[in-house]
């Protein structure tokens, strides 16, 4: 037995090449290289589970080899470029800099939006949810991370089972992880009436995959391909605060209409089309808006497949290019040191830094790790805030007072580098306003950290801090 333990403990040095040529951050590296060293066996097999970090995966070709795209007129879609292009050219340099930028990194053109509405909690969310779901005339396309069995998810499936049986063609896809106590025998009537259903699998030993940890976080709901919706919503009680073990949930989705809404489209496509192999390409599913554009918007994606980890480069850049504010709002903060660094540079030169942090979370080390960066950022002049009044769910960003951000990603590692995540950027005083107010009230709610308090807590729990940091990487 010990020689085959022996045995077992040199074999999971395999795993060592393969840690150094995925060329993670050498903090990261380290984290795992000491895992597999010191923890025989254990270690390798966590590394094993969630150590890998990056995915390859077929894609459906945007713009020019995109079937969809490639197949359609393109007289109306060139007249609509032209209309956000014309909006572009409208705004000031540095803002029309700023989206280059941003269309660079991100390896995506501007887009626009007729409309913007922020959604806030379920309370407003589900019933323009609904609406929508029971106007739609031609297919539903909804992607979830979480959707739960209980009366909630039931009556959303009745919803879609209803659109399907009159014709509307309807596609659902969830995780397999986040919706593991989703049972499929609650889509018998659903797809009965016709509706597609697909798990997103990102383990499936059958299709070459084998990372349980690299989940889709995202949260994206289109109708008619003219209206998406973009957030931190999942299907649930819990999000209309009826989980009493949770409490007030807090949560915000933006509904946007207009060209947008066909970008969003080519990101389910290829969701769709790696987890099912069907490719979404007819036009009918890619219409072309005709309205005014009104609003510069753009799409940030993040995901495993993404090496240049275009979200944490996005957020870093509105800290770079802002004047007067920026609040951030998120579940979940452990930065990295690009992130950090960005944070204290902005709060040093005089920009009001404010961050808003869930205190309740399902993930309690995460808040003690996070916790273990405020020290400097305080230091620095960033203002921390957190929030104790139930679940802080909503990632939002607002700078000066035309750029916000909403979207599914935190301010940490899993969902920089691990969870496919999305976000939209827009351009508009109204909506940034309407997101100042809101997290105005937030921060009531909160508790605001204070430096010398803050200085005078318990060893205990500075050691804590100091004990899980390295470890940030692997949370």
């Amino acid at each position: 037995m010990k020689i085959f333990l022996l045995l077992c403990y040199f074999a999971s040095w395999a795993f060592i090449p393969h840690l150094l040529l995925l060329k993670k951050r050498p903090a990261a590296t380290l984290a795992w290289l000491w895992a597999i060293l010191f923890i025989p066996l254990v270690g390798a097999f966590f590394y094993f589970a969630i150590g890998t970090d990056r995915l390859k995966r077929r894609r459906l070709k945007r713009r020019n080899l995109f079937s969809a795209r490639a197949s359609r007129q393109r007289a109306p879609a060139a007249a609509t470029d032209d209309a956000t292009t014309a909006l572009v050219a409208s705004l000031p340099r540095h803002d029309a800099q700023f989206l280059q930028l941003l269309s660079r990194i991100n390896q995506l053109p501007v887009s626009s939006a007729g409309e913007l509405h922020i959604r806030q909690d379920a309370a407003q969310f589900y019933p323009a949810l609904e609406a929508r779901i029971r106007a739609a005339r031609h297919h539903l396309h909804l992607e979830f991370y979480i959707w739960q069995g209980d009366d909630t998810g039931v009556r959303f499936l009745a919803l879609l089972a209803e659109a399907a049986r009159r014709g509307v063609i309807v596609r659902l896809l969830i995780d397999g992880v986040g919706s593991h106590g989703f049972t499929e025998s609650l889509l018998a009537d659903l797809q009965e009436a016709g509706g597609k259903f697909s798990w997103f699998q990102s383990l499936d030993p059958k299709r070459n995959r084998f990372f349980l940890n690299l989940r889709n976080h995202r949260k994206l709901q289109i109708i008619d391909g003219t209206t998406a919706f973009v957030g931190g919503m999942n299907i649930g009680r819990e999000y209309e605060g009826r989980d009493a073990t949770l409490g007030h949930w807090r949560d915000v989705q933006v509904e946007a209409t207009g060209s947008v809404a066909a970008e969003l489209q080519e990101v389910f496509a290829d969701d769709w089309f790696f987890a099912t192999g069907e490719k979404i390409s007819e036009p009918v599913f890619f219409p072309v808006s005709h309205g005014r554009p009104r609003h510069p918007v753009h799409i940030v994606l993040g995901g495993p497949d993404r090496r240049n980890e275009p979200i944490s480069k996005s957020i870093v850049s509105l800290l770079n290019g802002a004047t007067d504010r920026v609040w951030i709002a998120t579940g979940y903060f452990v930065p990295d040191d690009i992130l950090l660094a960005a944070l204290e540079l902005a709060a040093s030169r005089g920009v009001d830094v404010r961050l808003l942090i869930s205190e309740k979370t399902d993930h309690p080390l995460l808040v003690t790790v996070g916790r273990s960066y405020y020290g400097q950022l305080l230091t620095a002049g960033v203002r921390i805030f957190e929030y104790s009044a139930g679940i802080y769910h909503s990632k939002v960003a607002i700078a000066d007072g035309q750029w916000a951000m909403v979207g599914s990603a935190n301010l940490d590692y899993r969902s920089m580098r691990l969870n496919f995540e999305l976000n939209l950027l827009f351009r508009s005083e109204a909506q940034n306003a309407e997101l100042c107010h809101l997290l105005e009230n937030d921060f009531a709610l909160c508790q605001e950290i204070d430096p010398t308090t803050f200085a005078r807590r318990p060893f205990r729990q500075k050691f804590a801090e100091a004990a899980l940091r390295p470890l940030s990487p692997l949370l």
